[in-house]
């Protein structure tokens, strides 16, 4: 993607400052609960908490409620009600910032109960659950209906804010979506997803929550691998919290069922922008969202004009603003269906993702993908893009948008991309301004030289903006990431940090400014996967001690941490076996 491409415009300003607005909107919610924590916090017993049930009011819903699998016509959703067996189930781990979140009161989650009523074994009150109905491409191909197949939605939660939070239960038993599936979770991937919810939200991207992780006491068998060598795990179920669980795939599903269900794709079209793009409902020319995509009057695009193409355009810069984050702080996602796409701009669907260690950009971390790497590192920002043009082409069929307006919505994508992941990167490097070459050069190196991704970024702040430093000291301050390479390679870098320091000397900033900067956009602690596998270890010999600890330290993942050091250390020989650094999509 060019970032030279951006169209003719004079309001370009304004629709930026709509979208990143609403790119950061579920990030402002939450920075402005933990900022306001104070003796004025609502704190709500369960049974006190105050639902609403908008999907399942607002949307058409499936006549039946049996879980016979099924496709599922002319409706978005089905009653079911979770059924996964239980036995003793146990709390492993809650986050107390998303319990703020709904006003709940921390104290509930010592309840005796706590763990029947988040595993699906006692309902909650006012809870009205229902499993959720829509397709995808998987892998680049039309998969049909996919759905719910082990998620079922309790409702939404109210806050005190007049916030909306739609709370969910993975692995809680089978829903009509489940297809050929039991409906369950283990141990193992409801830890990572749980963590990863987490420690994403506190690394400053968009994401799904998690309010809690309880085991349900019962086994769960998994062939982890495909290789026909399944094995029993613990089963548990995790509590994921978001604005709304809506996906690219949602809208897909109805319009590929044709005109009949065009209309589906309209209500919920409209469902959305109500109650998550509420200022698209007004919009007046006076807005000047007019856009020239080319010559003559034809190739004007009026995003007033059409709530659903501004809605569209909206979407699309979120989505790449994600996906700018994540390119910066080294994240795979590793599933990127458009059934795992977030109509709001989140990270969802937790499967087998994967922080980067060594700088791979053709490093993916799900063995299903090996073949063609289709969603490695190096691929998201362009599948993005892809997941967007399927997106558009879906609300241009249901008519919804032209053409035109589709073609733009990808357009903009492309540009806020660039835009983005230019500015990340000169945070990261605390440059004046972005340098192309000084960039590339550096992913190159570190590309060769296998260097660790995060640990690099950290260090590279106690550089000095000094020229009189000699050659032979340059590399000091990244000698514990630099291992092992020959004089060749050390010249390379050499020769790069000169670079690098001849480019800070222009900026006018203080080492000890720039070193501030620059570690608050470059984390020391990340959910790498081995850190996962030593807690899931634990956990699985019913000890839940480590996972809380991970936890806690993925809560300030840019301050120092004494005494925590180890979990920003390079990974062990182990961590690079399957099961650690690779998982399918079973997992």
């Amino acid at each position: 993607m060019d970032g030279d491409s951006s169209p003719v415009t004079t309001a370009a300003t304004t629709v930026d400052s709509i979208a990143d607005v609403l790119k950061n909107q579920c990030l402002d919610d939450n920075n402005h609960n933990e900022d306001t924590v104070s003796q004025n916090r609502v704190k709500l017993k369960l049974e006190e908490l105050k639902w609403d049930h908008s999907f399942v009011r607002e949307l058409p819903g499936d006549p039946r409620t049996d879980l016979t699998p099924r496709e599922v016509l002319h409706a978005c959703y089905t009653k079911v009600s979770p059924s996964a067996e239980v036995d003793n189930p146990q709390l492993v781990a809650w986050s107390d910032s998303v319990s703020e979140l709904l006003d709940l009161d921390p104290q509930e989650f010592q309840r005796s109960d706590f763990p029947l009523l988040f595993s699906g074994a006692s309902p909650l009150v006012g809870a009205m659950p229902y499993a959720q109905c829509y397709g995808g491409h998987q892998f680049g191909m039309w998969a049909g209906q996919l759905g719910d197949g082990r998620a079922i939605t309790l409702g939404e939660v109210l806050n005190s804010r007049s916030q909306r939070w739609e709370l969910q239960l993975k692995g809680a038993g089978k829903t009509p979506y489940s297809r050929f599936a039991d409906g369950l979770a283990v141990l193992r991937s409801s830890i990572r997803e749980f963590l990863c919810s987490e420690a994403m939200h506190n690394l400053g991207i968009p994401t799904t929550r998690a309010l809690c992780l309880v085991t349900t006491g019962k086994f769960v068998t998994r062939d982890m691998f495909y290789d026909g060598n399944p094995k029993d795990e613990p089963g548990a179920i995790v509590c994921r919290v978001a604005q709304s669980f809506l996906r690219f795939g949602s809208y897909q599903i109805h319009a590929s069922r044709g005109k009949d269900d065009f209309g589906l794709v309209h209500a919920l079209a409209d469902y959305c922008i109500r109650h998550h793009f509420p200022h698209l409902e007004n919009l007046s020319r006076s807005d000047s969202l007019s856009f020239t995509t080319g010559q003559g009057d034809d190739s004007v695009v009026d995003l007033t004009s059409n709530k659903y193409a501004a809605w569209t355009v909206e979407v699309a810069e979120r989505t790449a603003s994600l996906i700018a984050n994540w390119q910066g702080i080294g994240f795979t996602h590793g599933v990127l269906n458009t059934d795992n796409m977030s109509v709001l701009g989140l990270t969802i669907d937790y499967g087998p993702f994967g922080f980067l260690d060594a700088f791979d950009p053709s490093y993916t971390p799900n063995t299903t993908d090996l073949p063609g790497r289709r969603y490695c590192f190096a691929n998201q920002p362009d599948i993005g893009s892809w997941n967007i043009a399927q997106f558009a082409t879906t609300l241009s069929t249901a008519q919804l948008i032209n053409d035109k307006e589709a073609n733009y919505a990808v357009e903009r994508y492309g540009t806020k991309f660039m835009d983005e992941y230019q500015a990340l990167m000169t945070k990261k490097l605390g440059l004046p301004k972005y340098n192309k070459q000084l960039i590339s050069e550096l992913l190159k190196n570190m590309a060769v030289d296998k260097v660790d991704y995060t640990n690099f970024f950290r260090l590279l702040s106690n550089v000095k903006s000094d020229h009189s430093i000699p050659d032979d000291e340059l590399l000091i301050p990244l000698k514990a990431v630099l291992l092992d390479i020959g004089k060749e390679r050390r010249d390379a870098w050499t020769s790069w940090v000169k670079s690098y320091i001849k480019e800070l000397s222009t900026t006018g900033v203080s080492d000890q400014e720039r070193k501030r900067s620059m570690d608050s956009v470059n984390p020391k602690y990340i959910l790498r996967n081995y850190l996962c596998q030593s807690a899931i270890d634990a956990a699985e010999q019913g000890d839940f001690e480590e996972v809380r600890r991970l936890l806690r330290v993925m809560e300030r993942p840019y301050d120092e941490q004494p005494g925590m050091e180890k979990y920003a250390r390079l990974p062990p020989a182990w961590a690079y076996r399957p099961g650690v650094c690779m998982l399918s999509c079973s997992s």
